[in-house]
């Protein structure tokens, strides 16, 4: 039972940490639009997003939160109902479903997510901590399903 509250404490520490920043990038970003982090490599620029990422499906928020919110719960289940040997799979569940929390709370109080981190280098989309921890959550899940499949397969081979 300790290991729930331990990630429920993990998400809820992401979650409140992505809000932070937001508020700070309200509050302090948006009235100067723009400053260098590290100059012709990476500045904070305020954004709204009305959609996904890129900006994808702007404007169909009652479907992004319904889908955002499905989505949280299987991770949700994943987390606290199927994880609980797997450290690796923990940590990106976790990361999946704080960065998901914070978006979706944007998505439904705001009826869109504050981005604040532009890439000068390269033409990305705008993104900001809870996206970066989605995408790092989804990366270790992969990893997770990879190093599980390659295991599997050496299990199979030694008992043949």
């Amino acid at each position: 039972m300790a290991f729930v509250i331990i990630d429920l404490v993990c998400v809820a520490a992401l979650v409140g940490i992505d809000q932070l920043i937001k508020f700070w990038a309200v509050h302090v970003l948006e009235p100067v639009s723009a400053m260098p982090l590290i100059p012709h490599v990476v500045e904070l620029r305020f954004i709204l997003n009305q959609g996904m990422a890129f900006s994808l499906l702007s404007g169909k928020q009652l479907f992004l939160i319904i889908a955002t919110s499905i989505a949280l719960l299987a991770v949700a289940y994943g987390l606290f109902f199927r994880s609980r040997d797997n450290r690796l799979q923990r940590i990106a569940f976790i990361l999946v479903l704080g960065g998901g929390l914070g978006n979706l709370i944007d998505r439904v109080l705001n009826g869109e997510v504050v981005d604040y981190i532009n890439l000068l280098f390269m033409n990305f989309a705008v993104f900001n901590f809870a996206d970066i921890c989605v995408c790092v959550g989804v990366a270790l899940w992969v990893l997770v399903i990879f190093l599980d499949e390659m295991h599997s397969g050496e299990n199979t081979s030694k008992e043949q």
